[in-house]
């Protein structure tokens, strides 16, 4: 990899490079971080202070704020650590990344999608389907990296850069933001080591860090896909994927000095295991990983509980948007395996829910009548019936017919497109 002696910070600090870090900082529509500083509120703070900040920036001087610790929740009821950053940290984060990006990228492995400009989940999803379907290579070895993100090591992270990058005032910068620390429960954690989930820098330090286990990969003549932490292998063999896994397993703990989750980790035939939340099947089709099933069936009930507190309009543009994300990211899976089953079961929710929401007998009769069903049909309805039951009425139907739920933007995945 070609070594930079440019004046990597001059780049940094061009007009056009801080506006561009600018605007995409705040497209992002981030929360503040520890000073409590919103996106309109460090837009005028920088305006007042930028003289400052770039002569600090310039002189090697500029020391990071600590990164607020928020916790995102996972399955099975445990949390995701994340540091937010202020905005500050996160426009000079992003000016950083868009100089020092294309750099790194033009050499790292074309078997690598994660965070990437110009590649995404979809494609590591079907590049790992032409393993074992075009070469087939009907095994894989699943390797889970626990808590990557909170185990890089600092010094091998540094090496990785410096072997690269020779700026002292851009090696300094990167090495403050690592060990800029944690503030939470009012206190502030020094980080020894971890790159804090949340800033614009921490993907690409991810993949500076894991390019050397996509190297070895190569170097044995593996095929594999690598998204991120999220990383498959695929053999032609169970014998041959045993002896991958545990090879691997112990020349990333040793070399990247990285702990393995074994409980996640293991080698089977592709279509027991999933990748990026999607399972193949042994025809090679894609559908939605089961866990993600169950998942989005969670998410179903929790929009369409009696116990929400959202108004209708509020209920219809969430729900619209979250369906909109799901199916977009499910679109590669085979279309009888989620797409109309699915869409029937949500609508059935979606019916119970709008039901109790009625509240009474007298409130049902004005308004399925207002969506068009006779009176002569309501007469026969028992208008005081139990929701989930109630959801399957024809009068329900009638009235929260497919065209009408897709009108107010209750969509299903049936009226998504297959791809």
């Amino acid at each position: 990899m070609k070594v930079l002696n440019e004046n990597l910070m001059e780049q940094i600090l061009r007009p056009e490079n801080l506006n561009a870090a600018w605007k995409q900082v705040q497209s992002n529509h981030g929360s503040a971080g520890i000073d409590g500083l919103s996106i309109a509120d460090s837009k005028t703070h920088l305006k007042e202070h930028w003289g400052a900040i770039e002569s600090k920036l310039t002189e090697g001087r500029y020391k990071p704020s600590p990164v607020r610790r928020v916790y995102i929740p996972k399955d099975k009821g445990t949390t995701r650590p994340l540091g937010i950053p202020t905005v500050q940290d996160r426009v000079i984060q992003q000016a950083v990344k868009q100089i020092l990006e294309p750099h790194f990228d033009g050499n790292f492995s074309a078997h690598s999608y994660g965070f990437r400009p110009g590649r995404g989940a979809h494609d590591a999803i079907q590049a790992a389907q032409g393993y074992y379907i075009q070469q087939g290579k009907d095994w894989v070895v699943d390797i889970d990296l626990q808590s990557f993100f909170d185990e890089v090591n600092h010094d091998r992270l540094m090496c990785c850069i410096g072997e690269v990058i020779r700026e002292k005032e851009v090696l300094q910068l990167l090495g403050r933001y690592l060990r800029a620390g944690v503030y939470e429960d009012g206190k502030v954690r020094p980080s020894g080591k971890g790159v804090p989930q949340g800033g614009p820098l921490s993907p690409l330090l991810a993949n500076i860090y894991l390019d050397a286990l996509d190297k070895e990969l190569e170097s044995r003549g593996l095929s594999f896909c690598r998204y991120a932490d999220d990383c498959n292998i695929y053999v032609g063999s169970e014998k041959a994927a045993q002896r991958v896994f545990h090879s691997m397993v112990k020349w990333i703990e040793k070399t990247l000095k990285l702990p393995v989750n074994h409980d996640k980790s293991g080698y089977d035939r592709p279509w027991n295991r999933q990748f990026l939340g999607y399972q193949p099947t042994e025809t090679g089709h894609l559908r939605p990983a089961p866990k993600q099933l169950k998942k989005f069936k969670d998410h179903v009930r929790e929009y369409f509980s009696s116990k929400t507190s959202l108004s209708s309009n509020e209920l219809c543009r969430i729900w619209k948007r979250y369906i909109t994300g799901w199916c977009n990211y499910y679109k590669l899976a085979n279309a009888r395996y989620w797409r109309e089953n699915l869409s029937s079961w949500i609508r059935r929710h979606i019916r119970k829910c709008f039901w109790q929401r009625w509240h009474t007998g007298a409130s049902r009769y004005r308004r399925l009548k207002r969506l068009g069903v006779r009176p002569w049909k309501l007469a026969k309805v028992n208008l005081w019936g139990k929701a989930w039951r109630s959801s399957r009425l024809p009068s329900m139907h009638t009235a929260l017919n497919n065209k009408t739920l897709s009108k107010y933007g209750l969509l299903t995945p049936s009226d998504f497109a297959p791809a």
